[in-house]
């Protein structure tokens, strides 16, 4: 991994976790924001951009607006504490469970390697081949994404498009003074 990769990989660890602790709702939403254009941004290093763009729009975009307004309707109670009692058999079993996980992470080729699987199977081939003749589209990607898997990325549209609906109808009954 590249120093970029692990300072966002240690970003995003650092942001999860204080979403997590933090005692302070409004503190805990900054976080989860800032966990939210992280992954965001680990979704370009993997040259996933569409699922980049999903993440920052509803994750970081409509997911914190709602929560913002949330707590504007809410009471926020009084404590001194800032962060929140852990539980240690908890915080325990996580931790083994993200070693677990972290020993599958030396199995997983390099990112844009050619020796991939998906580099390397039948059908990136097919697609690869056939792609103009069957689409008329010069770009292979962009002909994947709207001819082969179109109703898939309809659906990613469809679910942007509705939180930002969703977020204007919330937006529309607030008073904003």
């Amino acid at each position: 991994m590249t120093p970029v990769e692990w300072t966002v990989l240690a970003f995003v660890l650092g942001s999860a976790l204080a979403t997590a602790l933090l005692r302070d709702v409004l503190a805990s939403i900054i976080a989860f924001a800032a966990y939210s254009l992280g992954i965001a941004v680990i979704w370009l290093l993997l040259r996933a951009p569409d699922v980049g763009l999903t993440e920052a729009a509803v994750g970081a975009g409509v997911t914190t607006v709602l929560f913002l307004l949330t707590i504007a309707k809410t009471v926020r109670p009084a404590s001194d504490d800032l962060f929140v009692d852990v539980d240690l058999t908890a915080a325990g079993v996580s931790a083994l469970l993200v070693a677990a996980l972290a020993t599958t992470l030396a199995a997983l080729p390099p990112v844009g390697s050619s020796s991939t699987p998906v580099a390397t199977s039948r059908v990136t081939n097919y697609y690869l081949e056939n792609t103009y003749t069957e689409t008329g589209v010069e770009n292979a990607v962009t002909a994947v994404l709207a001819a082969y898997r179109g109703f898939d990325t309809l659906g990613e549209a469809v679910v942007v498009f509705a939180a930002l609906i969703g977020l204007l109808v919330v937006l529309d009954r607030e008073v904003l003074a």
